[in-house]
């Protein structure tokens, strides 16, 4: 394999940049980021519904348990699904979980939908496919599975760019586990690095109905425009669907975009109409009878302390809902507040770096030395990603010093033997505060990918409690314990050395990955 490869999806069309239209804080009121919910569903739930996990081994017992207890649906998206021991535990999980729904009587039935990538879940002989194949020949009736393929990656190139440099035009990049009513988001994919040694991030929903609900929907939404993998591993379009690179690639986006935004805003107007409706009946006004039935609709339902808003980002459909939020978030962070940023591949877009050096907040940035990268010891061209990302922390690093903002804002590296970093998100901490108020877990890294190629999601969760605030501050601290501060120094290490042919083509690729 030469490097010229690395060049060839250079030939896809560029992505036209659109600019967020601004929003501001909102000062007031329950929490002063209720603006999100002018483009988002807002989802009121008790903190104590929300469990933060901290390790691999934990997220990967929950999953177990969680498909065992589940009775009416099971909905996981994720980039692929590994070939190893771990995860065929899991799919042997799911089909004894699907074996006693069948044979339970008077049951609904479980229903099973996994979403992956295709170009992912499709490389080499024995891959997320072949290990799917079994439970849809099994039962045909209650397992779909869905195989995204961007739009992007049609024609000639197509034809052109061999396996796994294909999956730097787009992929399906979510990951999403529910079982029932509880939800699992998360960075790691379903494969045994992420269940073991890969450190990322994971936080429960648990009893969250309406939360579950939306992300069946959105997952649903993106299966029906992805390829259907069948039982005897060919795939095939829902009958009626424009193809994703056979088919008009305007039409297939405006498609998509419909699907997914019509998830988006039937939450939000139900969300909204439940909204207006608990608060008429709480007022003053209300009849007693109304008020009655209110308070025996809600005895149950502890009052909402934190609230959670799906923000989706999928730029190949024109829906770009993560990226206004997360730079209106940095555009108004106050000064004295801080935000903590984490990221396993640190290539931030150009609007987020003008943003973090050109605002008031102190930012303290976590990133992935190169010997827990996940692309670190890789064979080929792949072996240089990790120099490749270097080269850019060292660049970003030098602007940061340019500017003499090395006080407010801070590079830190995750570095940790025998593991791999792949965490992202951000914890803000309003000015005087201790603990943070406000969360982003899911998907994305914050980079050029993310925002401009693949189908991301992920949630800003945002709460009054303490206890859970506590509980994300810890989240934060035990991965920042893992970290050294970067200076001029760490860039003058040989293991630091960047190559000059990855400096020169660093900056033609790095839209890529």
């Amino acid at each position: 394999r030469s490097s010229w490869l690395l060049l060839a999806p250079l030939l896809t069309p560029p992505v036209p940049v659109i600019t967020a239209p601004p929003c501001s804080l909102c000062p007031e009121g329950a929490h002063r980021f209720q603006w999100i919910r002018n483009l988002v569903p807002e989802f009121g739930i008790s903190s104590s519904h929300v469990k933060v996990l901290s390790s691999p081994a934990e997220f990967y017992e929950l999953l177990k348990v969680q498909i065992k207890a589940a009775k009416q649906r099971v909905v996981m998206a994720s980039l692929y699904l590994g070939t190893g021991l771990l995860e065929q535990e899991l799919v042997y999980c799911l089909e004894e979980t699907l074996e006693k729904s069948l044979q339970a009587k008077g049951s609904p039935g479980l229903r099973v939908s996994i979403l992956l990538d295709y170009t992912r879940g499709s490389r080499g002989r024995k891959n997320s496919r072949t290990m799917l194949i079994p439970l849809l020949q099994r039962f045909p009736e209650q397992v779909r599975v869905s195989l995204f393929h961007t739009p992007n990656l049609r024609g000639l190139l197509r034809l052109l760019i061999p396996e796994r440099f294909n999956e730097t035009i787009g992929l399906q990049h979510i990951k999403v586990y529910l079982f029932d009513d509880n939800v699992i988001l998360s960075g790691a994919n379903l494969s045994d690095l992420y269940f073991t040694n890969r450190q990322d991030r994971y936080i429960l929903l648990r009893d969250s109905p309406e939360i579950a609900d939306f992300f069946t929907g959105l997952v649903d939404a993106i299966g029906d425009v992805s390829l259907q993998l069948q039982q005897d591993d060919t795939v095939q379009m829902m009958e009626g669907m424009v193809h994703p690179y056979q088919g008009d690639k305007m039409a297939y986006c405006e498609i998509a975009n419909q699907r997914v935004m019509e998830v988006i805003n039937s939450a939000r107007t139900r969300q909204e109409l439940l909204h207006a409706k608990t608060f008429h009946s709480s007022q003053p006004g209300s009849s007693l009878l109304s008020q009655q039935g209110s308070q025996a609709s809600e005895s149950l339902k502890p009052e909402p302390d934190t609230w959670i808003y799906p923000l989706i980002q999928m730029k190949p459909f024109g829906i770009q809902i993560d990226e206004m939020v997360t730079e209106t978030l940095l555009t108004e962070a106050e000064q004295d507040a801080r935000i903590y940023l984490t990221t396993g591949y640190f290539n931030l877009t150009q609007a987020y770096m003008d943003l973090i050096l050109g605002t008031r907040a102190e930012y303290r940035i976590l990133l992935a030395s190169p010997e827990v990268n996940g692309f670190f010891g890789a064979k080929g061209v792949a072996g240089a990603i990790p120099a490749a990302y270097v080269y850019i922390e060292h660049q970003f690093y030098s602007e940061v010093c340019c500017l003499q903002q090395q006080e407010r804002v801070q590079l830190q590296e995750y570095s940790r033997a025998g593991w791999t970093f792949h965490a992202k998100g951000l914890w803000l901490y309003l000015a005087g505060s201790d603990l943070p108020c406000l969360t982003l877990i899911g998907s994305p890294n914050f980079g050029y990918r993310s925002v401009h190629r693949d189908l991301e999601a992920q949630v800003a969760i945002v709460t009054e409690n303490k206890a859970l605030q506590q509980q994300l501050h810890q989240e934060q601290e035990q991965l920042y314990l893992c970290s050294g501060v970067v200076s001029t120094s760490t860039f003058e290490q040989p293991n630091r050395y960047v190559k000059l042919w990855v400096k020169l083509v660093t900056p033609l690729i790095k839209n890529f990955f």
